[in-house]
């Protein structure tokens, strides 16, 4: 949820410094990597629903 919360620009501050104490940032990495993704193919999914 926090890497969605920070995808969308949403985070507070009190989350995003909680974030950072963790100990290993690839859940995060992973969860941004996915989110970019779906970002992508949603996009094109639009494009050629509109352009059809």
């Amino acid at each position: 949820m926090s890497t969605l919360a920070a995808f969308l620009g949403v985070q507070s501050e009190q989350n995003r410094q909680r974030d950072f104490q963790s100990s290993s940032p690839l859940p995060f990495i992973i969860m941004g990597v996915i989110l970019a993704i779906g970002l992508v193919l949603s996009l094109i999914f639009i494009v050629k629903l509109v352009l059809s």
